[in-house]
């Protein structure tokens, strides 16, 4: 399968799990029939963007359209999607192409970064994987030194083993799932790359909170904010974190946490 088709089948995902979570009471549409699916109908979501609905259900199929940039923001608007998924959909009906997908590589000089900062730091791929942290993060977050290399994944951290949940305690639920909701933009780019295919393979054999989560196809942008974490000896601290794209490889992004 092409990149290109993969691209649209995820598309056709993307539209088909939005317009099954609108009602026609959002909307101000009449009601009258009695519908065996939730959502709305593909002939409302048509009427809504003013396209045709032919042409919509082959954009949900996943077929051989290319919508125009007029096209996906009237979707856009016609299915109510905030600012991260109006992004997400105009990225799927772009159908970029790339190469099979290549664990990337840290410069020496953001290593060095990274080692030299006292906050905990580290930086990840754009599979989430842990390619580079210091040695505060390794004592504050997780020591991903004592993991196997395929193992040095933030999702497979998170969702595989006991020490996410330990280090997350009574909110790891609600930490997870905006994880998954945030790795959703960048999958569904490498959707078919057997990288991702692997990663998602061993998510979903060990989580069945993921496959929930990841079936409601949310999408999240990544922003600053503050996590807590638990300690047995010390309790609970909290930290504010950040991210920044690297500008070597956009596809690196640092994480620097600080104590609040």
């Amino acid at each position: 399968m092409s990149t290109t088709q993969e691209s649209q089948l995820e598309l056709g995902d993307f539209l088909r799990s939005r317009r099954e979570r609108l009602t026609p009471a959002e909307l101000g549409l009449a009601d009258s029939r009695r519908r065996r699916t939730p959502g709305l109908r593909r002939e409302e979501v048509a009427e809504l963007a003013g396209i045709g609905v032919d042409w919509y259900v082959r954009l949900e199929q996943g077929r051989a359209v290319r919508p125009s940039v007029a096209t996906i923001d009237a979707l856009a608007q016609a299915l109510r999607l905030d600012p991260a998924e109006r992004t997400h959909l105009r990225m799927l009906a772009r159908a970029p192409g790339h190469r099979e997908f290549a664990r990337e590589t840290v410069p020496a000089p953001i290593r060095r970064l990274v080692a030299g900062l006292d906050q905990p730091a580290y930086v990840t791929g754009r599979r989430w994987d842990v390619l580079a942290w210091n040695q505060s993060s390794a004592q504050v977050i997780a020591d991903f030194a004592q993991f196997p290399v395929p193992d040095r994944n933030i999702l497979i951290w998170m969702f595989t083993g006991p020490g996410a949940r330990e280090r997350f305690g009574p909110g790891w639920a609600a930490e997870a799932r905006r994880m998954v909701a945030q790795f959703r933009a960048t999958h569904d780019l490498w959707a078919r790359d057997p990288a991702f295919e692997n990663l998602m393979t061993r998510l979903r054999d060990g989580s069945p909170e993921f496959v929930a989560w990841w079936e409601a196809h949310d999408v999240r942008r990544s922003l600053a904010g503050l996590k807590t974490f638990y300690y047995p000896d010390r309790g609970p601290r909290r930290f504010e974190y950040a991210t920044f794209q690297a500008n070597d490889d956009p596809a690196l992004k640092l994480a620097i946490y600080t104590p609040a």
